[in-house]
């Protein structure tokens, strides 16, 4: 028999893919038991719990069934406790619980946090997972806060809890989930709601070595807040803020006259600039996706693509993965032999390094992409029932890069088409490269090198 498990020790990435595997299916088990539906609904499919149990542990937000209407409060409560888990890290959270009673931080630990948080060898595991978790409380807590007020202001005072606390955790894991089928679009004008649901899913998306560090550095006040960053922190709020920016900018061009047409000028803004913030990974909606342009979607599909920070809570390729590659691109276009960026030299190991999780990233993509078209097609035919070929572009983007965001199609899918999403969703969370890490049987070792030949490019 193939051993697929291999040594947990040499293959650090199998603890996470397990844990995670081991997670779904409980939580698949409870959301399909009858007690996680509302009475006088229709039971739920075992596929739908299924796919539903890994949007909210990979925390995708993509939906076959109502959360709002088709679950009981114990059905919502196990989906937040999943986008929690799925958000913050399962094995984050249990290997805290490991510290907190006397395990030891052995090799493998040490393995999977550094590479889930990005911590060093030598760093002391149980602060850093202590902080991580003490922040994402705290971010939670006061967002959960902020909302509350607002929400009390309009309804009852347990449901503004509730809709607070499910709203932020959601928000701050990136999973898009919310108590209502039209999402956030009841609060398209409300500036309140917008600006913490946004301030929470950026702060998710930058990645817990990045907000560790801005916990480090901002008691020294400016400029030696900005100076005393690590590099990969400066990079990805750079990044991001010229992400957010030019996905806004973009999004109120081609929709001017378009889903915001009906909008006074200056109330355009701030849909424009929350698809921008949440596109990237988060998949709240303010407006109406299947009412958007061609060119929208597709912009908004490049802003799934390139998806939050590494060790977030958010999916893509990574937007520091995307930025390296682009300042390798204008440096050897300016004919420079290497990247510096803030008075540091970028090795040529990362540049590999990115390179490969983006060819890995769109083969996955693509793939699932032709699998997808030829088998919701044929459903398609069969059920009488028109498809767009970017309809099922933006579904595929969307579930790989655990964003949520959907133009209405998910629901329709076929039983295969809803498992291949169910399998990128998985895949998205992890990571491909991780993925396929976990699966591998065995490490090859190029012993040998030949002769060196260099082939044409460009």
């Amino acid at each position: 028999m193939v051993r697929m498990t291999g040594s947990l020790e040499r293959y650090p990435a199998r603890v996470s893919l397990y844990w995670y595997s081991a997670i779904l299916a409980v939580g698949t088990t409870l959301l399909f038991l009858p007690v996680s539906f509302r009475p006088g609904r229709e039971p739920i499919s075992f596929i739908d719990a299924l796919f539903t149990a890994t949007s909210a542990l990979c925390v995708t937000g993509l939906s076959v069934r109502s959360t709002a209407n088709d679950f009981s409060w114990l059905g919502q409560f196990i989906i937040l406790m999943l986008i929690q888990l799925g958000g913050v890290g399962i094995m984050t959270v249990t290997t805290f619980v490991l510290f907190q009673l006397g395990g030891r931080s052995g090799l493998r630990h040490r393995a999977v946090i550094a590479e889930t948080l990005g911590a060093g060898p030598n760093q002391d595991l149980k602060w850093i997972l202590g902080r991580v978790l003490m922040l994402s409380l705290i971010i939670e807590f006061i967002g959960m806060l902020l909302l509350f007020l607002r929400f009390s202001m309009s309804e009852g005072v347990v449901t503004a809890l509730w809709n607070a606390i499910f709203l932020s955790i959601s928000a701050f894991c990136n999973a898009g989930f919310a108590l209502n089928d039209a999402n956030l679009t009841p609060y398209r004008d409300d500036w309140a709601v917008n600006s913490v649901i946004m301030l929470l899913i950026i702060t998710g998306g930058f990645g817990f070595p990045v907000m560790i560090d801005l916990t480090r550095t901002i008691p020294k006040g400016w400029p030696n807040v900005w100076y005393d960053l690590h590099l990969h922190s400066k990079l990805m709020l750079t990044a991001s803020a010229i992400a957010i920016l030019l996905g806004a900018i973009f999004t109120l061009a081609l929709e001017w006259d378009g889903v915001l047409a009906s909008l006074p000028a200056g109330r355009k803004i701030l849909p424009a600039l929350f698809h921008s913030v949440s596109c990237r990974t988060a998949g709240f909606n303010s407006v109406d996706i299947n009412a958007m342009r061609d060119a929208t979607l597709f912009l908004s599909i490049v802003l799934m693509v390139i998806g939050a920070g590494p060790c977030s809570t958010g999916g893509g390729v990574k937007i520091s993965t995307v930025a390296l590659l682009v300042m390798q691109a204008y440096s050897r276009f300016r004919g420079r032999s290497h990247i510096n960026l803030f008075r540091r030299t970028i090795p040529e190991e990362s540049i590999d390094r990115a390179l490969a999780s983006i060819i890995f990233y769109l083969m996955v993509a693509s793939l699932a992409f032709i699998v997808i078209l030829v088998v919701e097609e044929n459903h398609a035919l069969a059920e009488g029932s028109p498809w767009q070929f970017n309809d099922i572009m933006f579904e595929v983007a969307s579930a790989l890069g655990t964003v949520g965001l959907s133009t209405g199609i998910t629901a329709a899918f076929s039983t295969t088409g809803k498992f291949i999403l169910i399998l990128l969703m998985f895949m998205g969370r992890l990571g491909p490269i991780t993925v396929f890490a976990a699966l591998a049987l065995s490490r090859s070792k190029h012993t040998i090198e030949y002769a060196r030949e260099e082939p044409l490019l460009g």
